[in-house]
C-alpha cells in the first residue's frame, strides 16, 4: 500500500481547504495517509487535521512563526523518513513551491509542479500536469521510489465526510538555519480577499480601459464579496499590482466561479483560470478566445453590462 504524506497548508492559523483536498485524492488511491503540519501555536488543529488522516506530525514551536524555507524543508523531511513516504504532496501556494524543491533533493526524490491528478499503476507513480502555457497535457511515468509533488489549485475534489484517526506524533524542532535570517515579511494590508482562497473571482482587463473602469467592476467585485484580479495588460499598465494578476506568470485559481470582464483571454491568462468550475466572460469582441473556455458568455459593452449585473445581484439578494 503506497503511502502519502501531505502538508498541511495553515495561513495566519486557519487551516486551508487544499489540505482536505489532498488527502481525499489520496484516500481515492487507497493509500495510507498522513499529514504533515509546521508552524507556530498549531496543536489546537489536530482534529482536523485528522479528517482524512491516520497519522498527524506535528511541528510547533515558536522559531517557526515566520516562515523560513530551510527550517520548514527540515520539518517536512523529518516527517516523510518517520512515515516512509512513497509521495509528499504540497498544496499550489508559495510555500509549496518554494519548499518541494528542497525537500526532494534532500530525499533524493522526483519533483513535479503542478500536477492535475496522479494514479498507480502496477505500483508507478504516474503524474499529469500542463505544459507549455497549457497547449499541452503531460502524462509522465515517475522512474523513482519517492516523489514530491506540487498539486495545482483545484486539481482534487474534497470528499464529503471524510474520516481518520487522531494520532498525533510531535516532530523535533530543527536548529536555526545559519545560512538565512528572516527579519521580516510584509504582506498585503489592503484587507482585500486573497485570490488564492476566494470562491468567487472577478477580474479586469484591457476592457475596462482606465481607472474608472476598474472601480465599476471593483463595485460588481465587492458585491459578491469576490476577490479581485486581472489580466497581465492591466498589471503592465500600472493600473493593478503583480499580486491581483491571474495566469502563467501570476497566481492560478480555481474557484467556484470566475468572471473575466473585459478579457480577450490570451493563452497566458487562460493558464490561470480554466481550473475554475463556472466561467462567466464579458466582451464585446464575440471572436474574443475567452468565448471558448467560458460556460457562459455575454457579448456586450461592459460598461452596460456590469450595471445591468450588479442591479440583478441587488434584486436577487433583496
Amino acid at each position: 500500500m503506497a503511502k502519502i504524506l501531505v502538508i498541511a497548508d495553515i495561513k495566519e492559523g486557519v487551516l486551508k481547504g487544499s489540505t482536505t483536498e489532498l488527502l481525499s485524492k489520496a484516500k481515492e488511491l487507497g493509500a495510507q495517509t498522513a499529514v504533515a503540519a509546521i508552524g507556530s501555536n498549531i496543536e489546537s488543529l489536530t482534529q482536523d487535521l485528522a479528517m482524512g488522516s491516520d497519522t498527524q506530525y506535528i511541528a510547533d514551536d515558536a522559531s517557526l512563526e515566520l516562515f523560513s524555507a530551510g527550517l520548514f524543508a527540515s520539518c517536512v523531511v523529518e516527517a516523510a523518513k518517520q512515515f516512509e513516504a512513497d509521495m509528499i504532496w504540497f498544496g499550489f501556494s508559495e510555500t509549496g513551491k518554494t519548499v518541494a524543491p528542497r525537500v526532494a533533493a534532500r530525499l533524493d526524490a522526483a519533483c513535479a509542479t503542478e500536477i492535475t491528478d496522479v494514479s498507480l499503476e502496477k505500483e508507478q507513480i504516474q503524474v499529469i500536469r500542463p505544459a507549455i502555457a497549457g497547449k499541452v497535457i503531460q502524462r509522465i511515468k515517475v522512474n523513482s521510489d519517492r516523489l514530491v509533488a506540487v498539486v495545482r489549485a483545484g486539481a482534487f475534489e474534497a470528499t464529503p465526510g471524510l474520516t481518520g484517526t487522531q494520532n498525533a506524533v510531535k516532530l523535533s524542532i530543527p536548529e536555526t538555519d545559519l545560512k538565512t535570517v528572516i527579519k521580516e515579511i510584509l504582506s498585503d494590508a489592503s484587507g482585500e480577499i486573497d485570490l488564492a482562497d476566494a470562491d468567487i473571482v472577478i477580474s479586469v482587463g484591457r476592457g475596462t480601459k482606465d481607472q474608472a473602469g476598474i472601480d465599476l467592476v471593483k463595485g460588481l467585485a465587492d458585491d459578491l464579496a469576490a476577490g479581485f484580479g486581472s489580466s497581465r495588460a492591466m498589471v503592465d499598465g500600472g493600473f493593478m499590482a503583480h499580486n491581483k494578476q491571474v495566469g502563467q506568470t501570476g497566481k492560478i485559481v480555481a474557484p467556484s466561479l470566475y468572471i473575466a470582464i473585459g478579457i480577450s483571454g490570451a493563452i497566458q491568462h487562460l493558464a490561470g483560470m480554466t481550473g475554475s468550475k463556472t466561467i462567466l466572460a464579458v466582451n464585446k469582441d464575440p471572436e474574443a478566445p475567452i468565448f471558448n473556455v467560458a460556460d457562459y458568455g455575454i457579448v456586450g459593452d461592459l460598461f452596460e453590462v456590469v450595471p445591468i449585473l450588479r442591479e440583478e445581484i441587488k434584486k436577487i439578494r433583496g
